[in-house]
């Protein structure tokens, strides 16, 4: 009994499967050939170079910090001791929270990103939707990302169908 069930849902589900349509998107492919993102991964690269040195500056601040102590300890009263450490403790503290609101999850690079990028892959999912609708596809897949391709015979490629609908060829 178990293997006829098996069997009624297999040839079911496999139905199912045959008779919906797939197409492949290559979204890297299509954001290379954007001149707008290029623009925008500069821009982006530009501003976490800046804003990286900045902290690398403050954290070398830190470690200069940290060698004046340990070379001057031995001369200092517990007092200057601790005001040191309580400097070193701040300047870390200081250094830690610009990492953070420049590159921590809704940094100042995150939200850069959103700002530059988001309208472009907006601009390309709705391409992609036009052109799905256009063909009468179930699925669209984009194969720049975890989807792994074992077959594509490149008919079910429409990468350059949403350039050409975006206004790239």
């Amino acid at each position: 009994m178990n293997k006829t069930l098996f069997l009624i849902v297999g040839l079911v589900f496999g139905l199912q499967v045959s008779a919906q349509r797939f197409g492949i998107v290559d979204s890297e492919m299509i954001l290379n050939k954007i001149p707008e993102y290029g623009q925008a991964q500069q821009q982006l690269n530009q501003l976490s170079t800046n804003w990286q040195g900045e902290v690398e500056a403050l954290y070398s601040e830190l470690d200069a910090l940290k060698q004046a102590y340990n070379a001057e300890k031995v001369l200092l009263t517990e007092e200057m001791q601790k005001e040191k450490l309580k400097e070193i403790a701040d300047k870390e503290k200081e250094a830690k929270e610009l990492q953070r609101k420049y590159f921590g999850p809704e940094g100042d690079v995150f939200k850069k990103r959103q700002e530059l990028i988001r309208p472009i892959q907006d601009q390309i999912y709705s391409a992609v939707q036009d052109v799905a609708r256009r063909r009468k596809l179930d699925v669209v897949f984009d194969k720049s990302s975890a989807l792994i391709t074992l077959y594509n015979n490149g008919k079910s490629d429409i990468s350059d169908e949403v350039l050409e609908k975006m206004g790239y060829n």
